[in-house]
């Protein structure tokens, strides 16, 4: 294993050993000395005045100690290891050294331009000396982007920069300039070894692949203000930290006395921070506010639309305090803000405009994207969160009004109720934002001094706890509560052969009064359209058609039932509704299932094809599968997606989250050398507890997989359900299309151009009728799925909905055009 580990990865062994041995020679955990530092350290002062040409390369490979140089072993042993396995050895040495050696030069230059244009942070840090092996990794890691498959491309792009960028921010040494540049560096020269389309444009993504980059984007963001805690240069929110955990200590009471005078001194401004944050209370005021984005992350990935507005509101909260507290108060004169004495100094403005601008655009970019996230919490909850909020706000307070009242004297100087009210907002707000407000008064007791730290950590408390529960459970009442009901149904045999769509989270739940059925919808635009017809037995599904009505009517809603077959439609026709066809179900029957005759020359051939390359199916699902198998077929999805011009569909047509369902089955074929080259996800019908039927849903391959890898995969599938005795295979239907067009010929025109234009727009992305052609090879039964709706003069209203509900993402422009079209 050895022997094999240093074949296959000879470069990272090097630049492993050669920093391992640096770090020896150099005092161990203990970092370099001064000397050895200026003479291998790079910056400004060494390669402009020095002329150490050499530390570019030199400063790749050497730490400062201790936990640095443990990080830097295992990122050497990780992310080298990774990019020399994606780009081969030549092309990892190669970016190792190019990216760093540009990025350093380059950030140089930048150096030196802002020293000669007085430019305040060029001259702070031009003496600082530079010894960072990230910088080189952060750039071979970039490049070998362009040699990883469409998900890890994107996934080490996004996190990658979002890492650079918040260490360019939050700390905003030299190291981050350069590693920043290095990282675009790497992002060139990728370009260059692999020049590719798909490498130089951002490519579509799925809806769970964007929830995945969404999060990461958030969680680093939000960790970002902790950099400042380590850094040599405290110029984050949460400096004052950096302050706590130092071994600095107030100057006693005499400075705090000076301050409240208004003798401003930078001795002053250090002690009013110390005191701000002495104790547990004042530490966790400012760090709870980013455990709440951190919860925001998780209800992100989860697709939790509440995480969406979480991390809109607290990023948005941040820059509103950023914008008052280091624009508005030094702007309005006002006498208790510390004036800036530098005010010619325009970076000095950018950085405050930076510090409100980053929240704004990560609020927006998570706003944009809302669509991806369709969970959504239930009313109640929202209701229960939000309430409880207020409350507990009102409360504290009241609390702190009240006995900063009767505790007066328990202030310095003695307090009133007008200067609790003006200090009362403060209490809430991150110490960060506080350190250049002068301090009004302060506690000298323990009882008013647990009042003055702690209402606020008490009110943040409450914030995470709560959206923590929110987010753990935050699905529809219907989902959550009444999805075990819907599955006992659905395996006494209700639902057909869609009868599984209705598990998919989106959907909500009406239940017939004695239980018996029920419904699976989705209200968009105020229509309520069903995921197929309702779950039950026989005659109580059809008792469910005109109570779902009523219920819909009540709440105001066009109730639409969608993908029903012929037995549901004659209900809804004897109500007096239209109907529309909305395709075809393709049954096979696996109890006759055979291969012979001349019309299934082309499944034989591509069945013999599959064997003789040494193709094999295998039967599992997605929670059986190895991490190696299950990696490979996110990535097939995610090219599939990218492929497409339009975004990834959702509704009765699954994606990555709904394979995760244990009840789902999977068909995959792997080659010779255990490679994923296609997948097909089966949805289960029964009856009575027992799988009767198997309905097919995800279909995905390979871009340079083998021609008729398809037609073996459900070949395969119904040698397997014929051997098990399955009575029905449905290889489910392609929207919109149909095998004839007769029963159109009677329908209105304005039933004809709403179909006639989704599939129109459809078909050249998503290729619903060359779905259809493929699905005939089978030989199977056409059952008709029908659309039925109360009211004809709601059809622009139902088209509009049925298309946002396939494509939530659709825009306002392409609404609007959609409407136009019908007229």
């Amino acid at each position: 294993m050895i022997r094999r580990l240093l074949r296959g990865h000879p470069f990272t062994i090097v630049v492993l050993a050669i920093t391992v041995a640096i770090a020896v020679i150099g005092r161990g955990l203990r970092g370099p000395s001064l000397d050895f530092r200026l003479a291998m350290g790079t910056g400004d002062q060494q390669l402009v005045e020095g002329h150490q040409w050499w530390t570019p390369i030199t400063s790749m490979f050497l730490t400062d100690g201790g936990l640095e140089l443990i990080f830097v072993i295992a990122a050497i042993i990780l992310v080298i290891g990774v990019a020399e396995r994606l780009m081969g050895t030549a092309r990892a040495a190669a970016a190792f050294v190019v990216t760093s050696v540009l990025g350093v030069i380059v950030g140089v230059v930048i150096q030196e331009i802002g020293a000669l244009v007085g430019e305040l942070w060029a001259r702070r840090v031009s003496e600082l000396v530079t010894l960072d092996p990230m910088t080189a990794i952060a750039g071979t890691i970039m490049t070998a982007s362009a040699f990883a498959g469409t998900v890890w491309r994107r996934r080490i792009r996004v996190v990658t920069i979002s890492v650079a960028l918040v260490f360019l921010l939050y700390s905003g040494q030299p190291s981050d300039l350069y590693r920043f540049l290095a990282v675009f560096a790497g992002f060139g020269l990728g370009v260059v070894l692999r020049p590719s389309e798909s490498n130089l444009w951002w490519q579509r993504s799925s809806h769970h692949e964007t929830r995945v980059l969404l999060s990461a984007i958030v969680v680093i963001t939000a960790i970002g203000p902790a950099i400042t805690i380590f850094s040599r240069l405290r110029l984050g929110a949460l400096s004052p930290l950096g302050l706590l955990l130092s071994d600095a200590h107030p100057n006693g009471p005499g400075a705090l006395d000076q301050c409240q005078a208004m003798r401003i001194t930078r001795a002053c401004l250090h002690d009013i921070t110390l005191e701000r944050i002495s104790g547990v209370g004042p530490v966790l005021l400012t760090v709870l506010p980013l455990l709440t984005l951190l919860v925001a992350a998780f209800a992100l990935v989860r697709g939790r639309r509440f995480g969406v507005w979480l991390a809109m509101v607290i990023n948005l909260a941040l820059a509103a305090l950023a914008a008052y507290f280091y624009g508005f108060l030094p702007l309005s004169g006002e006498s208790f803000v510390v004036r800036f004495r530098t005010p010619h100094y325009w970076e000095v403005s950018l950085a405050l405009a930076a510090s409100v601008l980053v929240p704004i655009a990560i609020a927006t970019l998570v706003f944009v994207n809302r669509s991806h996230f369709s969970v959504r919490a239930s009313a109640r909850s929202t209701r229960l969160y939000i309430g409880a909020i207020i409350v507990v706000l009102v409360g504290l307070s009241t609390l702190y009004l009240t006995l900063g009242m009767l505790l007066s004297t328990g202030f310095h100087p003695r307090v009133g109720i007008v200067d609790l009210l003006a200090d009362l907002p403060e209490r809430f707000v991150p110490i960060g934002f506080l350190r250049i407000e002068r301090l009004s008064f302060l506690p000298t007791d323990p009882v008013t001094r647990a009042l003055y730290y702690w209402i606020g950590p008490c009110f943040w408390l409450v914030v995470v706890v709560g959206a923590l529960l929110v987010a753990s459970a935050a699905e529809s009442r219907s989902y959550s509560l009444e999805l075990p009901s819907i599955r006992a149904l659905l395996r006494a045999g209700g639902g057909g052969s869609m009868g599984q769509l209705a598990t998919w989270p989106g959907n909500s739940y009406w239940f017939a009064p004695d239980g018996r059925a029920a419904v699976a919808y989705r209200v968009v635009n105020s229509v309520a359209i069903t995921t197929s017809e309702p779950i039950g037995s026989s005659d109580a599904a059809r008792l469910a058609i005109p109570q779902f009505a009523r219920f819909c009517d009540d709440n105001g809603w066009t109730p639409v039932f969608y993908s029903i077959h012929e037995s549901f439609l004659r209900e809804c026709e004897r109500m007096g509704w239209s109907s529309m066809s909305v395709g075809e179900e393709t049954v096979v029957r696996p109890g006759n299932w055979q291969t012979t005759g001349k019309h299934w020359q082309d499944v034989r051939t591509s069945i013999n094809r599959a064997e003789r390359a040494g193709v094999r199916a295998e039967w599992t699902s997605f929670e059986r599968l190895s991490a190696s198998h299950a990696a490979q077929i996110v990535e097939i999805s995610e090219q599939w997606v990218a492929e497409k011009d339009l975004p990834e569909m959702g509704f009765t047509l699954g994606g990555l989250d709904e394979l995760r369902d244990p009840a789902v089955g999977l068909m995959i074929a792997c080659d010779e050398n255990d490679r994923v080259i296609g997948v097909t996800s089966w949805l289960p019908s029964y009856r009575d507890g027992v799988v009767i039927g198997w309905t097919l849903d995800f279909m995905r391959r390979t871009p340079d997989g083998m021609n008729g890898i398809m037609e073996f995969l459900i070949a395969r599938s119904a040698e397997r359900f014929r051997d098990e005795g399955i009575e029905s295979m449905s290889l489910s239907a392609a929207p919109l299309a149909r095998s004839t067009t007769d029963a159109e010929s009677v329908q209105s025109s304005a039933t004809v151009r709403i179909l006639g234009y989704i599939a129109s727009r459809l078909e050249p992305v998503y290729g619903f009728q060359s779905l259809f052609q493929f699905k005939r090879k089978f030989k199977p039964e056409f059952h008709n799925l029908a659309m039925a709706y109360p009211d004809a003069l709601a059809l622009p209203a139902i088209g509009l909905a049925l298309a946002r509900a396939y494509v939530p993402s659709l825009s306002l422009r392409q609404s609007i055009r959609f409407v136009r079209s019908l007229g």
